[in-house]
């Protein structure tokens, strides 16, 4: 009998970032904002365990007293820029938590749900074979222009419907499923056959600018409408 595979899931979380200001402690829906993606990774079943690294005083304190169960990576002072590429910190953090898959994810995607993860996990685990890799995308149809002004994905002389439009797709942050083995042989968590998992806009709304908590915050309490908690 084969072994089971260890899937560990792992969220990057700095303590500064530069477009809002610790965003990723700031509070949403009455909670700080990691809360979300932390209860949601623990409510999956197919992940055994979940990783923060971080250097985040604050985030270290919150997960001791209220996230036990999660292994915290402290990230090293020469991978804290905002410009280090998020390769190598996946790096230096699978170096130091051993597992066959590795799903990773942000703090700022509040409204990502467990069977959502769970669907990606159960698509990237049947399609082995053909794909080395899988990452949730926004599909979109509009009219799209280059800064040269050029058309991307229309032709102005024929006005087609946007709806029917070719789709083209955002790779949207929310979700990357990889082996140890491709992010160690390649340096990336993306590898040469990849599977796009298309996710509904809403559920992967991401959290860059002041006006996305704007907006997140109205989703969070639509969504959670007369429940007490996330």
């Amino acid at each position: 009998m084969s072994e089971p595979i260890k899937i560990a899931a792992i969220v990057p979380m700095r303590h500064d970032s530069e477009r809002v200001k610790g965003k990723n402690y700031r509070p949403l829906g009455g909670v700080p904002l990691f809360y979300h993606i932390v209860q949601t990774l623990l409510s999956c079943p197919s992940i055994d365990r979940v990783v923060i690294d971080t250097d985040s005083a604050p985030i270290k304190k919150s997960c001791a007293k209220d996230f036990p169960q999660i292994t915290i990576v402290d990230r090293p002072k020469n991978l804290r820029k905002g410009e280090t590429p998020m390769n190598d910190v996946l790096l230096n953090t699978i170096k130091k938590v051993e597992a066959d898959i590795y799903l990773q994810t942000h703090s700022t995607n509040p409204l990502l749900r467990p069977a959502t993860i769970e669907a990606m996990i159960e698509r990237y685990l049947a399609h082995l074979e053909d794909h080395d890799s899988l990452f949730s995308v926004t599909r979109h149809q509009k009219r799209y222009w280059s800064q040269a002004r050029v058309p991307l994905n229309h032709d102005p002389a024929n006005l087609l419907r946007t709806q029917d439009l070719p789709p083209m797709y955002e790779e949207n942050s929310c979700a990357y499923l990889f082996s140890r083995r491709l992010i160690l042989e390649r340096g990336n968590r993306i590898g040469e056959s990849p599977q796009l998992f298309e996710i509904d806009p809403i559920e992967a709304w991401d959290l860059d600018e002041e006006h996305d908590f704007i907006i997140a915050e109205a989703l969070y309490h639509t969504r959670h409408k007369g429940t007490a908690k996330p």
